[in-house]
């Protein structure tokens, strides 16, 4: 049986004209003969709307009711789709999560994926021509439902691509595909043909809003061809897969950033074993996501630790680190909001140099100092003023000549 998976995000099914367009991708596949299994998200802007209804009710809504409530947004989306797809003579059905089952973990807003009942869905398949599953949720072992986190719908569709072994999972967005960086800032910005997984996973950490991260991990693990493409157009658009030596020829593939970013600073710590654990642990306890670290030379037995955490999770660190200071003996705690990261990004970096030099000088003609920076085996980081991240973008982006196709090592 031929299954291509296909996830539409909320602005493709904001209202009856944009279904009618997701309908006719929908029976191209069709007209192949492969069933079609369709993730949908909810209607553009409903999601945001549920928030705001919870919190007339409640100042701190409590999570499991928070994602009981936002989940019915996905709920509309796949009934009238469905309504839409019988109307057409098509043989399809709605799903909601509990009726696979997809079975998460309890973190309500941000569960995790850990299984999908693939047996019922390829069932179903006998009976039904086209599937139409409620992305960005699942439920709990005790039944309960649960959200995967802000662009959870993208996971979902990966995630059952893999479950299913689909010859495809495509992601329909109000994009065309993954560019060299974001074009709203970079005029020069061009859309790439392909991207590894692992090239892709950076730039997904790094703020780029295309697939959600958890999605491109699973799409890696379960070796997932992903289609990203637009459903307001029939052009191709950008493949997420596997690295091949093409891919590792080219030097950088892309300029990411992220705006959501404070840098936190403690002066005069303690320099002893313990010290850094007693920081870390905490902030890990609470689901914290701490990056950039750096930690300056110990001098009279004193040292100073800088990381970066998101925005909105600064008052909880200070509040965290507050509690500890005694303990660590930290003489004062500094945190700066008005910072971004900016990354370059590519496979070809691991076999060959030059390329944090040539990112620290092009950053250094335009007077944009660098006050951190961390590296792995395909990124480089900087961490810089936020005043500066467009011009630091659309600097990188001209110094590794991504505007052509051939910015090779």
């Amino acid at each position: 049986m031929s299954i291509v998976v296909q996830k539409y995000g909320g602005t493709s099914v904001r209202n009856l004209e944009c279904q009618r367009q997701v309908l006719a991708k929908v029976k191209r596949p069709l007209q192949d003969g492969s069933k079609v299994v369709v993730v949908l998200s909810a209607m553009s802007g409903e999601t945001n709307r549920l928030i705001g209804l919870a919190r007339q009710w409640a100042s701190c809504p409590d999570p499991a009711e928070m994602d009981a409530l936002v989940t019915t947004g996905e709920q509309v989306s796949v009934a009238l789709f469905a309504m839409l797809l019988l109307s057409q003579g098509i043989r399809a059905r709605s799903l909601l999560a509990q009726q696979i089952p997809i079975r998460t973990n309890k973190a309500f807003g941000k569960a995790r994926i850990e299984s999908i009942d693939s047996r019922k869905l390829k069932k179903l398949l006998k009976d039904y021509d086209v599937l139409v599953v409620a992305g960005f949720q699942g439920v709990d072992e005790d039944d309960r439902l649960t959200t995967l986190g802000r662009g959870g719908s993208d996971t979902s569709g990966v995630a059952l691509a893999a479950a299913l072994k689909a010859d495809v999972c495509e992601i329909y967005t109000d994009v065309p595909g993954v560019f060299t960086t974001d074009p709203n800032i970079c005029a020069d910005a061009r859309k790439l043909d392909r991207i590894a997984y692992d090239e892709m996973l950076e730039m997904a950490s790094m703020g780029a809003k295309v697939l959600q991260i958890r999605s491109v991990e699973f799409a890696k693990k379960y070796n997932v061809a992903v289609h990203v493409r637009s459903t307001f157009s029939d052009e191709p658009g950008t493949m997420v897969t596997k690295e091949d030596k093409r891919m590792e020829a080219v030097l950088v593939s892309g300029i990411a950033y992220d705006k959501d970013q404070a840098r936190i600073t403690l002066t005069r710590v303690q320099d002893r074993p313990g010290v850094s654990a007693a920081i870390f642990a905490p902030l890990a306890e609470k689901r914290i996501l701490v990056d950039m670290i750096v930690q300056n030379p110990s001098k009279d037995g004193r040292t100073d630790i800088t990381f970066t955490v998101p925005r909105a999770d600064v008052e909880p660190t200070l509040k965290i680190l507050e509690s500890l200071k005694l303990e660590i003996g930290c003489e004062e705690i500094l945190h700066d909001s008005a910072v971004a990261k900016v990354s370059v990004i590519g496979v070809g970096m691991r076999n060959h140099s030059g390329v944090a030099s040539r990112a620290f000088l092009a950053l250094s003609k335009e007077n944009i100092n660098i006050k951190m920076i961390s590296t792995s085996e395909i990124k480089i980081t900087c961490l810089i003023e936020e005043k500066y991240t467009e011009l630091a973008v659309r600097t990188l982006h001209a110094a590794f000549e991504l505007d052509k196709d051939s910015h090779k090592a």
